[in-house]
């Protein structure tokens, strides 16, 4: 009976010390998620205006002739995979690698677990910078145009809430015109071809770099609520060995008195 006692305050000395690592773990993406939430916002009304812009532009019927716009057979597909530099937040990474593995393509990383995952290359998804995203984006423009390969996209996890958040496949090239477009006759200088050709590689690295924005800002949210949740189980489990711990210490004192008793009276 003592040994029991004693692994019970082993198993709660344990899990007291886990219960405190996801509070610090909880408090640190806490930290994080206001930052997190201001850089996709801002993100997202930059590439808002890109995109509008680049619907003008695929309106025209102009520039149906760019490279860019080139509707082909898709075998060679390459796909940017953005994932997390850390785990220990609920499904995140795990959901993005879920969605991955049902695709054929060749993997672009982005983000230590990707990277760990598909390539020997490592870099960081909670530092990627702009400067970064710009020079994939141009080498995976001329690779396009070249017709290295057919179709690019872009894995992400969108956040919905800091409840919910989605892994996503969003197909950035070739650019789509929308079926409902109409040629607005703006006039492009020198042509719209030509501002379009131009202005795709700042809007593919203006793409990237807000999904990666979007991905940190669901990751940190992620963890929050996974260490919210483990937090209370631990609680929870805490509570539980303390009962069980009462009670073996309870029943090891009966016994003990019981055989005090017995002694005495033989």
């Amino acid at each position: 009976m003592a040994g029991n006692t004693k692994a019970l305050r082993v198993r709660i000395k344990s899990v007291t010390s886990t219960l405190q690592l996801t509070k610090a773990m909880g408090l640190v993406a806490s930290s994080k998620i206001r930052k997190a939430n201001d850089a996709m916002l801002k993100a997202r009304q930059y590439i808002k205006a890109m995109e509008d812009s680049v619907a003008l532009l695929t309106a025209s019927s102009e520039c149906l002739k760019s490279p860019y716009m080139q509707e082909r057979d898709t075998k060679r597909t390459k796909i940017i995979v953005i994932a997390g530099d850390r785990g220990l937040a609920g499904g995140y990474n795990a959901n993005v690698f879920r969605l991955c593995a049902t695709l054929d393509a060749e993997f672009i990383t982005i983000g230590k677990r990707a990277c760990e995952r598909f390539s020997k290359e490592i870099n960081s998804s909670e530092r990627y910078s702009f400067k970064e995203a710009a020079t994939l984006a141009d080498t995976l423009c001329t690779e396009f145009a070249n017709g290295e390969f057919d179709r690019l996209g872009i894995i992400y996890t969108k956040y919905n809430s800091v409840m919910s958040q989605e892994a996503t496949l969003k197909w950035i090239l070739p650019l789509q015109r929308a079926e409902d477009a109409k040629d607005t006759g703006i006039i492009f200088e020198p042509d719209a071809i030509t501002v379009l050709n131009m202005a795709v590689r700042e809007y593919v690295s203006g793409i990237l770099t807000a999904l990666v924005r979007e991905s940190f800002a669901s990751e940190v949210s992620a963890r929050r609520m996974a260490m919210d949740s483990a937090g209370k189980n631990a609680k929870q489990m805490i509570d539980d060995l303390h009962l069980e711990y009462n009670r073996a210490r309870q029943g090891a004192i009966t016994q003990e008195i019981t055989e005090i008793v017995a002694g005495g009276n033989s």
